[in-house]
């Protein structure tokens, strides 16, 4: 399995990052959690597909078969689909795509490329197919917020689908992995980012990542697009 991604993070409020990705051959790849929802486009059999796709609260398996292509635009915690529900480890499929369209909130829109994803998502916000609430992504990154603990929490769970702490839990699982990856040994990582000791971070990655800390320093097996992450541009 040959596997090519490349992802770039972005200027827009409401995206955190746009990715791209190519794959040939057959094997089965570790799809890690993730704590914000894509719009994601891909090539498979030389017919095209788009999808909004949720977060997803754990590691999952994914069977690659053949060559595809793939292009995902990584929202913001505050962004919402506001025709949607909030769809935690689900998807939804577009009812119609073909080579340079696709359709979304009824409405059919042009297939982005990795450089002009922003021009798509600034169309769907002012069509009102997005919309974004400032207050969760701020908040997710530890912000203070002017309204009171419940209001926060129902602001969140209706922007996400999921709690703060649950966010908090996928993101430090994912920013584990990835010092794991660059070298950093895992009695460091469990002090730098609080883990109680290394058994919790050993079951934190098993959940969320799917790996142990041995095989993501040796960087064995294929995983999904592993980025860093923070808070988008104006927030």
């Amino acid at each position: 399995m040959a596997i090519e991604s490349l992802h770039r993070m972005s200027d827009s409020p409401h995206v955190a990052c746009v990715w791209r990705g190519r794959a040939s051959g057959f094997e089965a790849m570790t799809s890690v959690a993730t704590s914000t929802w894509e719009l994601v486009f891909w090539e498979e059999g030389g017919r095209g597909h788009a999808a909004v796709r949720g977060p997803e609260t754990a590691a999952s398996s994914v069977e690659l078969a053949g060559d595809s292509e793939s292009l995902g635009i990584t929202f913001a915690h505050g962004t919402v689909l506001p025709h949607l529900p909030r769809l935690v480890d689900s998807a939804v499929e577009s009812p119609h795509v073909t080579e340079r369209t696709f359709v979304l909130g009824a409405r059919e829109w042009e297939v982005p490329g990795f450089d002009d994803a922003e021009a798509l998502v600034a169309r769907l916000a002012r069509a009102g197919v997005i919309s974004r609430d400032p207050l969760v992504d701020e908040v997710v990154w530890g912000g203070i917020a002017r309204v009171g603990t419940r209001s926060v929490q129902r602001r969140v769970a209706a922007a996400t689908g999921l709690t703060q702490g649950a966010i908090r839990q996928i993101e430090r699982a994912r920013e584990a992995a990835l010092l794991l990856g660059e070298g950093t040994a895992p009695l460091d990582v469990v002090h730098r980012l609080g883990y109680y000791d290394q058994p919790h971070l050993a079951r934190s990655l098993q959940r969320f990542i799917g790996r142990t800390a041995t095989r993501l320093q040796e960087r064995r097996g294929t995983m999904s697009l592993l980025y860093k992450t923070g808070p988008p541009a104006g927030s």
